[in-house]
């Protein structure tokens, strides 16, 4: 519930005062007591955008404050990015990101700010496998087929963009590991990349969410799922390391952050009230349905799985050799 004097006894807003290191004249200010701008890195319509919007309702339903989202698309996520960290660490500019966070510490050596120096990991909220997706009737029925049926053929491979998660685990996969000659064909996100596809203008298409309702249709087929295990949405499609790829894991996520020095207490009063949010039976049913996972956690827990996602991209950036030019 928002921290407000009405809903609370005076002890506990003394306390809460205390915590949030307010002086006592400041009480009424407790966290939040102005809207909140959450600033999406990405434009308004895909993934990212439609996470934060959906969590970010119910913590305005919750906490009695307007959380406004404000889509800054741009340089792979950079330009959000960079103008959260440039914010006051209040609590007042949040900072709604993806997988690209991660890929960018490697990719953009020069892009202004450390993820993990000029940022605090508040949440990760939801995330959603890569999907290997051929057009219907394609003959290959697994990823395993597709590869040996394109040994010594050129295969063209369609994606979101250029340095997307879903780019440079494809090069890994294909041309490091397979050993194929494969052609990236970028598009300007998940949705025309699909498109192609269904144009057969590529041979194969690495997306996640967004193939899906083309899957569920019948206008697609998936051959091959970039998690651990097979998910729960398609539970016939096998998983890259059923295709003689064991460990192989592409993921792609949407998490929240503040700018270095914001508040303990803010920070875990986000955290906690995004978790509640996951845990909503509209929420799961709603992720749920686009076979995506839910991850509720600690600020701690999340800052240790962006480490592991920097290292991880970092060494496949590095051996794939991929550059934005």
């Amino acid at each position: 519930m928002p921290l407000r004097y009405s809903l609370l006894t005076a002890g506990a807003v003394a306390a809460t005062a205390v915590i949030l290191g307010l002086p006592g004249g400041a009480v009424a200010q407790a966290y939040p007591a102005k809207p909140v701008r959450v600033v999406v890195a990405f434009a308004a319509g895909g993934f990212a955008d439609t996470t934060a919007r959906r969590v970010t309702q119910k913590l305005s339903d919750r906490l009695g404050q307007h959380f406004v989202v404000d889509n800054r698309g741009g340089a792979g996520g950079n330009l959000g990015a960079k103008i959260v960290s440039a914010a006051p660490p209040d609590g007042y500019t949040i900072l709604a990101h993806t997988a690209a966070s991660s890929v960018n510490e490697t990719l953009y050596p020069d892009k202004g700010f450390a993820l993990l120096k000029d940022f605090i990991p508040v949440s990760n909220t939801v995330s959603a496998a890569g999907l290997f997706t051929v057009i219907a009737g394609h003959p290959a029925n697994g990823l395993r087929q597709l590869i040996d049926m394109s040994k010594g053929k050129r295969l063209t491979y369609a994606t979101a963009g250029v340095g997307t998660s879903s780019h440079i685990a494809a090069d890994y996969l294909l041309r490091v590991l397979a050993k194929l000659d494969a052609e990236h064909v970028p598009f300007k996100g998940g949705g025309p990349a699909s498109i192609a596809l269904l144009g057969k203008q590529v041979d194969l298409l690495n997306s996640s969410a967004s193939a899906i309702p083309h899957i569920k249709a019948g206008r697609m087929k998936a051959i091959g799922v970039s998690s651990l295990k097979r998910i729960e949405s398609l539970p016939n499609v096998p998983t890259v390391a059923e295709a003689g790829f064991p460990g192989f894991e592409e993921r792609s996520w949407v998490g929240f952050f503040v700018p270095a020095g914001t508040p303990a207490a803010v920070v875990n009063l986000l955290n906690k009230e995004i978790n509640h949010a996951l845990a909503l039976p509209d929420m799961v049913a709603a992720f749920k349905g686009q076979g995506m996972d839910i991850h509720q956690g600690s600020p701690a827990e999340f800052r240790r799985y962006v480490q592991q996602e920097i290292a991880s991209w970092e060494k496949m950036i590095k051996t794939t050799g991929v550059q934005l030019n």
